[in-house]
């Protein structure tokens, strides 16, 4: 009789032994399937065209007549690759225009979002930066259409050395890249300023210009890999994206320090 009650202890034994091998890689396996690795959607725009080729020779004699140099003044940048700004500045007679171009290009990635949201952070902010710069006064906001996917336009006023600078600003997001045009003139002497909506109705010319450059720049370039790094770019929430800004830290607060220059050279022609 305990021969034969051990019997069924044995069997039972052996079938729960059996049900403890598993195969570690099913577990992976299945894991994988149900957690996939996050990415996330790639940029449009991989690269920037150089600034200072942006506009062509027909828009600079334009907007600022008797420029110092057609070719324009490249400014000082961080990262080339994702930050670039040309300088131009004239005076003819006593008239004044200065004229920056600025781009930055924001890459997708994983911890930052997206290029085209991290570009449209960036852009608020330099919309707000254009209302306050330089001690800018009487700021006058307002959209401009026709420009990248959206373009915020800002009209302010300053004063230096006894003269009136009427300055126009427009910033354009294209996708991942937000274009900064910045406009400004001034009357020496005697003169008068030029008008706000002149120079407004010029500056969105060049934005729509620099948009059209940055689009050929990327026709032969493959969409951007969204790169897994999260702490290689700088998120616009924070503020940290100051290249820009840092770019401008180059010039005076009318430029490049050849407003002052530019108005002796004016009143010698008097």
């Amino acid at each position: 009789m305990l021969a034969c009650a051990a019997v069924p202890v044995m069997a039972v034994a052996g079938c729960s032994s059996d049900s403890g091998d598993k195969d570690p890689k099913d577990d992976a396996s299945k894991s994988a399937s149900v957690n996939p690795s996050p990415t996330v959607v790639a940029a449009r725009y991989a690269k920037l065209p150089e600034a200072c080729k942006t506009l062509g020779k027909k828009t600079v004699d334009e907007l600022v007549p008797e420029a110092k140099d057609e070719k324009g003044k490249t400014l000082p940048s961080a990262n080339i690759n994702e930050s670039a700004s040309c300088l131009w500045s004239g005076l003819d007679g006593y008239q004044y225009r200065q004229l920056t171009v600025s781009m930055k290009l924001f890459p997708s990635e994983l911890n930052l979002g997206t290029g085209d949201k991290r570009a449209a952070g960036y852009a608020a902010q330099q919309t707000e930066r254009a209302g306050t710069a330089d001690g800018a006064r009487g700021a006058k906001k307002g959209t401009a259409t026709g420009i990248g996917d959206e373009a915020t336009t800002v009209g302010t006023a300053t004063k230096k050395d006894g003269d009136d600078f009427k300055n126009e600003t427009v910033v354009a997001r294209a996708a991942n890249v937000v274009v900064t045009v910045e406009y400004r003139g001034a009357g020496y002497e005697d003169a008068k300023p030029p008008k706000p909506d002149d120079l407004q109705k010029d500056a969105q010319k060049a934005a729509k210009e620099v948009v059209s450059a940055v689009a050929r720049a990327n026709e032969d370039q493959p969409t951007e890999s969204a790169s897994p790094k999260g702490n290689t770019g700088s998120n616009p929430g924070s503020g940290s994206d100051t290249d820009s800004d840092d770019d401008h830290k180059s010039t005076d607060k009318n430029g490049d320090g050849d407003s002052d220059s530019g108005k002796s050279r004016g009143s010698g022609r008097h």
